[in-house]
C-alpha cells in the first residue's frame, strides 16, 4: 500500500484522461461537500432554536383558564371563570412535588399607548409577577435588581423593565433606575433592567417589551381583587411535568366545581413535551441530512465503480502483462483499489474541507448579524468528520473491490490477446 512505484502508476493512471478523472471524483465531491452542509445548516437550525429556550425552566407547565365545556353541579356550559389567591396557598401547601409556583396577572388590553413618561408614551407589555417567576423563566438584571418577595409582601409600587422599554421611555445617556413610568395611570419606580435568557414569552409579544411589576400590587393598584389570570409551576426532581400537569388541573377544577371530563375549561401546555418534540425534529433532520447526503454520495461511488471497470476495458493488456510475469491476484486487487480508494478519499477530503470552510465563513456572516439571526454556529464536531472520512475510505474500497474482482478473473492469454 506505501509502494511509492505503485502511486506513481496510479498518479499516471489519472493524469492520461484529466477530464474523465475529474467528472468521476466531483460525484464524491459532491456527496461529501452537500452532506456537511446540510449537517452544519441542521446543526445551526438546532442551536438557533435551543439557545432561545433553553435557559427556560425545561420541568415547567403553565396553566390558565377558558370556557367550560360541559354544565356541572348546576352550572351552565360556557360559563367564565378565574383563579384566586386561595388556589396559590393551597397548591404551595397542598401538591408536594411542585418545586417553584408563579401566579401571573396580565395588564388591561388596550388600543394605544399604555406607558407614559413626560412626553415620551409607549405600548408594552404588562405583567404582574412572583420572584419565584424568574426562576422559571430567566432573566438577568442588566441594572439594578429583581422584584423580591419584600416588594410582593409590602406591595411596592416598583417595576423591572426590558431594554426596549429603556429606549423608547428614556434617553441615551439617562439612568433608568429609579425613575418613574406611568403605568395604565399609576407611577411606578424603576428598580432593574432585565434582559432575557429565552425567546419564549408567556404572554405573547416581544420580552424586550416587558413591564413586570409585583403581583400583589397589580392587584391592588388596579383592582383585580383576588383573580389570578395564570400559574407557572415547576416539578420537584423524579416528577414527570405531565403528572404534575394532570394532577394539578383535577386540584383546580374540583375547587372551582369543574367537570372531571371537561377537556377544555383549563388551557395548558408544558414545555417538557416542546422540548421532546424539538428533539424529535432535530434528530430526524439529522438522520434525513444522512440519509440524502449517503445517498448522493452513493451515486458518486457508484460513478468511481463504473468508470473504474471502463478503466480495466481499457488495460486489459496491461493486466495480462502484469499476470503473465508474475502479478499475484493480490497484488492487482490492491492497485485497483487503492486507486479506488485514493480518487475517492481525494475528491471527498477537497468536499470535506470545503464544506467546513463554507460553514466557517457563514458561522462569520451570522455572528455579525447579532443575537436576532435564527441560526446560530452552524458547524460539524470532530466525529462527524472523522465519521465522513470513514464512509469515504469504505466507499472507496467497495468502489474498487468489483472492478479488482473483474480484472483478477480475465486469464493472462485472453489478456495478452485483447486488442483493447
Amino acid at each position: 500500500m506505501f509502494d511509492l512505484d505503485l502511486w506513481n502508476e496510479i498518479l499516471s493512471a489519472l493524469k492520461k484522461n484529466r477530464l474523465r478523472s475529474f467528472m468521476t471524483a466531483f460525484g464524491v465531491f459532491w456527496g461529501i461537500f452537500m452532506l456537511i452542509i446540510m449537517s452544519g445548516a441542521g446543526r445551526a437550525l438546532e442551536n438557533g432554536v435551543l439557545d432561545g429556550v433553553r435557559a427556560f425552566a425545561t420541568n415547567s407547565a403553565f396553566f390558565w383558564t377558558e370556557r367550560t365545556s360541559v354544565p356541572y353541579e348546576g352550572f351552565q356550559r360556557g360559563r367564565r371563570w378565574n383563579y384566586d389567591n386561595t388556589d396559590i396557598q393551597y397548591l404551595r401547601e397542598n401538591v408536594n412535588e411542585v418545586e417553584y409556583l408563579s401566579p401571573r396577572l396580565f395588564g388591561w388590553q388596550q388600543n394605544g399607548d399604555n406607558t407614559v413618561r413626560g412626553e415620551r408614551t409607549g405600548a408594552f407589555n404588562i405583567y404582574g409577577d412572583y420572584p419565584d417567576y424568574y426562576r422559571i423563566d430567566q432573566w438577568t438584571p442588566v441594572k439594578g435588581r429583581l422584584i423580591n418577595e419584600i416588594d410582593v409582601q409590602q406591595k411596592r409600587k416598583v417595576c423591572n423593565i426590558g431594554e426596549r422599554v429603556v429606549e423608547v421611555m428614556f434617553g441615551k445617556d439617562e439612568d433608568p433606575i429609579g425613575q418613574y413610568l406611568k403605568i395604565s395611570g399609576v407611577y411606578f419606580q424603576v428598580v432593574g433592567v432585565i434582559h432575557p435568557e429565552t425567546r419564549i414569552n408567556i404572554g405573547g409579544g416581544k420580552k424586550e417589551e416587558t413591564i413586570i411589576i409585583p403581583f400583589s400590587t397589580m392587584q391592588t393598584a388596579y383592582n383585580y381583587g383576588d383573580v389570578v389570570h395564570f400559574f407557572s409551576v415547576t416539578a420537584k426532581k423524579g416528577t414527570k411535568v405531565s403528572e404534575l400537569e394532570d394532577k394539578l388541573k383535577q386540584i383546580l377544577k374540583k375547587r372551582h366545581k369543574i367537570a372531571p371530563d371537561d377537556m377544555q375549561a383549563i388551557g395548558s401546555f408544558n414545555i417538557e413535551k416542546e422540548f421532546v418534540k424539538f428533539s424529535m425534529l432535530f434528530t430526524g433532520i439529522q438522520v434525513l441530512t444522512w440519509i440524502v447526503g449517503i445517498g448522493t454520495l452513493l451515486a458518486g461511488v457508484i460513478g468511481v465503480s463504473n468508470i473504474m471497470l471502463v478503466i480495466i476495458k481499457e488495460r486489459t493488456q496491461e493486466i495480462g502483462i502484469q499476470r503473465a510475469i508474475g502479478a499475484t491476484p493480490g497484488k492487482i486487487i490492491m492497485h485497483i483499489v487503492a486507486e479506488s480508494v485514493f480518487l475517492t478519499v481525494m475528491a471527498g477530503y477537497i468536499g470535506l474541507s470545503l464544506g467546513v470552510g463554507v460553514l466557517e465563513v457563514l458561522n462569520k456572516i451570522l455572528e455579525s448579524a447579532g443575537e436576532k439571526v435564527f441560526f446560530r454556529n452552524p458547524q460539524v464536531n470532530l466525529a462527524m468528520a472523522l465519521s465522513a472520512l470513514a464512509v469515504l475510505v469504505i466507499s472507496g474500497i467497495f468502489a474498487g473491490l468489483i472492478p479488482a474482482k473483474r480484472a483478477i478473473s480475465i486469464k493472462p492469454i485472453d489478456a495478452l490477446r485483447d486488442e483493447g
